[in-house]
């Protein structure tokens, strides 16, 4: 049986040079990126602890809340496509527009399904963009909390339901 491709493909779109091409290809698959590093700080200042890259979990989410069933992503500007259609406009007319277009739409459509798989799989799913997490760091963090408040407090109400007894 074969596997149905999971990666998007570019095999008609060229880099546009072998050296961007390497650049971005070192790139790709970082972890622990600065906004990703600063969110993360900003939750264990508070005691808050978690899990990160879930590989398990569809799209690794960056930060994981295992017994929530919370995942966080912080999600860069420009590979995640904010504000996309602006985005799109401005690539449109760089270098390559081709291949960094369907790049871009690839990586927002990728987003998008795998925050429907994991809400299929029962997890709530919040998603923050780079430049956020920057500028409101403790913002971002006092909504993450308030989601955890609220999913701990739905998961007690349902211990204590009478269709939640043993």
């Amino acid at each position: 049986m074969r596997r149905e491709r999971t990666t998007p493909s570019f095999d008609n779109l060229h880099p546009a040079s072998r050296k961007a091409s390497g650049i971005a290809r070192a790139a790709s698959a970082k972890t622990d990126t600065r906004c990703e590093l600063m969110l993360r700080r900003e939750l264990w200042r508070r005691g808050i602890r978690f899990r990160i890259h879930r590989a398990e979990l569809p799209g690794r989410p960056d930060i994981v809340f295992t017994k929530q069933q919370l995942a966080v992503f912080c999600d860069g500007d420009f590979w995640h496509g904010r504000d996309l259609n602006s985005r799109l406009a401005k690539l449109a007319k760089g270098h390559n527009p081709e291949y960094w277009i369907a790049k871009v739409r690839k990586n927002a459509e990728r987003d998008r399904l795998q925050t429907l798989a994991l809400e299929a799989m029962g997890w709530k799913v919040l998603r923050f963009w780079e430049t956020d997490v920057y500028r409101q760091t403790s913002g971002i963090a006092d909504q993450i909390v308030a989601a955890l408040d609220q999913l701990n407090s739905s998961c007690r109400a349902a211990l204590r339901s009478p269709s939640g007894a043993s």
